[in-house]
């Protein structure tokens, strides 16, 4: 257990290197001691046009990274598939098209998005469970039936771009997943309820691990499985709903980082959760800063560099499991 958590700490330390690079590099280039003193005593005007705007956009990517990370491995736990990640089985899609909709309808409530983004992404959660249910989860099927909903959403949210409504380009400029232009706000909604979402999640590691064993040998020790199942999905729906509602539509980072967590710290979801979180704001935050840098003043979305990590991530994962099968 020991080792385990020295890896948390590692990657944790790396998330503070790469969170201060970030804050160091960009159109505006300070040093670390200018950017402490700045910080400290607000004497320099490019430290403070940093934090007023390189700063949310760096908490933004941490807790999108952090959120979807985490709800990727409860969705696993719960639904028993590796391959279970808010973006592929459709929750995220799901919750940017309802929250689409209703600020295209009702451009008033645009500030009230996240919490439109949390029941499209319950919907879509709901969907999933009810196509692919039969007596039990069908692994297999599951992950079909998500797919289908992903598509679905996807394009039915894809035809507001030809709507050319004001409210459309808002919502589309809100939910994508481009940081620029970030604000203290976002970070402050995104905190709050995906913070409460990451708490939450902490306590569920023992109903996690509990799932890992057959329905059957679950209900013996106890466990009430639709009431867990139910728990487990709502934490996992609020984090990848509200993540995307501020952070935008990033798909595989709960994928990967889950995946990645089992080879470095094991399967204990009371170890696993944690190292996701911390991994997750890693991953998002890292390729956000390599987007906005790499190819400056052009940026490259978040959601590009993960679809170009992810797919082929996906593709080993399969490999893998074809080759263990065979042995």
């Amino acid at each position: 257990m020991f080792r385990q958590w020295m890896v948390i700490l590692v990657a944790a330390a790396l998330l503070a290197t790469v969170a201060v690079l970030s804050a160091m590099t960009g159109s505006i280039k300070v040093g670390f001691g200018e950017l402490v003193q700045g910080l400290l005593f607000g004497n320099n005007e490019q430290v403070e046009i940093i934090r007023d705007l390189r700063f949310p956009r760096i908490f933004v990517s941490m807790l999108a990274g952090a959120a979807l990370a985490v709800s990727g491995v409860l969705l696993q736990a719960v639904m028993k598939n590796p391959l279970a990640e808010p973006g592929i089985i459709g929750i995220s899609s799901g919750a940017g098209f309802v929250s689409i909709t209703v600020v295209t309808l009702f451009p008033m409530l645009y500030f009230w998005s996240p919490l439109f983004s949390v029941l499209g992404g319950a919907f879509a959660c709901w969907l999933v469970y009810s196509l692919s249910w039969r007596t039990n989860l069908n692994p297999l099927r599951l992950i079909l039936v998500g797919i289908a909903i992903n598509a679905t959403f996807t394009g039915l949210g894809q035809s507001f771009n030809y709507r050319g409504s004001y409210a459309v380009t808002s919502v589309n400029q809100a939910i994508s997943s481009i940081f620029t232009m970030k604000t203290w706000e976002d970070v402050y909604i995104l905190g709050l309820f995906g913070g409460i979402g990451l708490f939450c999640s902490l306590f569920l590691s023992p109903w996690c691990n509990l799932l890992a064993f057959s329905d059957e040998t679950a209900r013996n020790l106890g466990l009430r499985i639709v009431r867990v199942r139910l728990v487990i999905s709502a934490a996992a729906v609020l984090l990848a709903s509200v993540a995307t509602a501020i952070g935008g539509l990033i798909m595989f980072v709960g994928l990967l980082v889950p995946h990645i967590g089992r080879v470095l710290v094991g399967s204990n979801y009371k170890v696993l959760i944690p190292f996701s979180a911390v991994g997750g704001a890693l991953l998002i935050l890292t390729a956000d800063t390599v987007g906005r840098t790499v190819l400056a003043p052009a940026e490259i979305p978040a959601s590009i560099l993960m679809a170009v990590i992810g797919g082929p991530f996906l593709i080993f994962i399969l490999k893998r499991s074809d080759n263990v099968r065979k042995t």
